[in-house]
Order: structure tokens, then C-alpha cells, then sequence
């Protein structure tokens, strides 16, 4: 059973994703936060696997809080879920650099949030498709933000496993990539493994900063 700690000012909000969260029968609310500074204490309480966490909180906000779990070593095997709800909201590109594991819109289908805390309780790193490129390109284009790769840093990759970050930096999951690339799931996945163990790669959020970074995918192009 995936434990979920569901943080949200609103309480609509948090009682719709317990309804929703509580419907899946491997997926189970333990605990909901009105703001940043009760996230964390309950983080801490709970140690869930997963934490839906909105940006924009009370007392601390969404940010804060997300650095304050992920740097925290009582709570280092729990995950952060951020909440967006704008394309380019402003924290998201702050919660890369705090450690968050995963970004959605708030207006996701249903069906594919709970999959999202699926893949995210598993270990992997998600972006939601609509906002990867945008957000990423935004985020490397910042001065002064520490660079993750150097010019040449694509080059212990293998030809296909520089299709695979590509497809990484496209925002697409393991499964999604084995269906662009003719390979099974399991292969992708290994892909994806090496690839990270090859550049030193935290997760998989940082893969798409470095794809980015490598000029591999340019802001504007094709899939960018």
C-alpha cells in the first residue's frame, strides 16, 4: 500500500484528492496538511511514501516545506509530488532545485495523478508533459543557477541511450519511451538507469535539465 500525505490550503481541495486517492485500492491517504510548516510535522510523523504538495501555502510555503522533507534524513525515502496550477508558475523552478521528484498540473485527469504517485512512490521522477519543456528551458536559462553538465557530457552515452534522453527530456515515462523506441518497458527502464549512473544524475527531473543543458533538446524545437 502507497501511504500519501496530502498538503493543501484548501480544504475542497485536499478532500476531493482523499476521495480520489482513497478510491485506488494500492493508494491510501494517512494524513492531510493546510500548510507548509504542518506538512513537514506530519511528514515526519507518517514518513509517507509520497507527498502531494501545493506551492502556495500559509506559514510556509510549498517550496520550503518540500526542501525541508527531501533534506530531512528521517523522511529521505518519501517523495514530493508539486501541484501546480499555471503552466509557468514562478515555484516550480524553485522546487527543482529543492528536491521535488514530480510536477502536475492540478487540472490532470484523474486517472493520471494516481499514476503519477504511483511512479513516483517507485522511485522514478515525473513532469507532466505540458510544462516540461516550457518549465525546463526556463530553468536552465537562469543566471547564475549551478550547471549540472558540461559541454562534452553526452559523450560516455551510446547512440541509443542519447535517444532515450531525448525522449526523457521530451517528458515521456519508461512505458511511453518503449513505445517511441520498439522496446519493451524493461529495457527502457534499464536505459534510463544507466543513463543516470553514466552522467550522475540525482533523478530523473535532473536528466531533463541535462538534456536541456547538453543541447540536446533546444527551447522551441520539435518535442522541446
Amino acid at each position: 500500500m502507497i501511504s500519501v500525505l496530502v498538503a493543501d490550503d484548501q480544504n475542497l481541495v485536499r478532500a476531493g484528492f482523499r476521495v480520489l486517492i482513497d478510491s485506488a485500492p494500492d493508494l491510501q491517504v494517512v494524513a492531510e496538511a493546510a500548510n507548509g510548516a504542518e506538512a513537514v510535522k506530519l511528514a515526519h510523523e507518517h514518513r509517507p511514501d509520497v507527498v502531494l504538495m501545493d506551492v502556495r501555502m500559509p506559514e510556509l510555503d510549498g517550496i520550503a516545506a518540500t526542501r525541508a522533507i527531501v533534506g530531512d534524513e528521517r523522511t529521505a525515502g518519501t517523495r514530493v509530488l508539486v501541484l501546480t496550477t499555471f503552466d509557468l508558475d514562478e515555484y516550480v523552478f524553485d522546487a527543482l532545485q529543492a528536491g521535488a521528484s514530480g510536477f502536475l498540473l492540478k487540472d490532470t485527469d484523474p486517472e493520471d495523478l494516481l499514476e503519477a504517485v504511483r511512479i513516483v512512490a517507485a522511485g522514478d521522477a515525473l513532469l507532466s508533459p505540458r510544462i516540461t519543456g516550457r518549465v525546463i528551458a526556463e530553468f536552465v536559462a537562469r543566471p547564475g543557477l549551478p550547471r549540472v553538465v558540461s559541454g562534452r557530457a553526452l559523450d560516455p552515452l551510446t547512440e541509443r541511450e542519447r535517444e532515450v534522453l531525448l525522449q526523457v527530456g521530451r517528458g515521456l515515462s519508461n512505458a511511453e519511451i518503449a513505445e517511441e523506441l520498439y522496446v519493451s518497458a524493461a529495457t527502457a527502464k534499464t536505459h534510463v538507469s544507466r543513463i543516470m549512473s553514466k552522467l550522475g544524475a540525482r533523478d530523473r527531473v535532473q536528466l531533463v535539465v541535462v538534456a536541456y543543458e547538453s543541447g540536446l533538446i533546444n527551447p522551441g524545437t520539435p518535442g522541446g
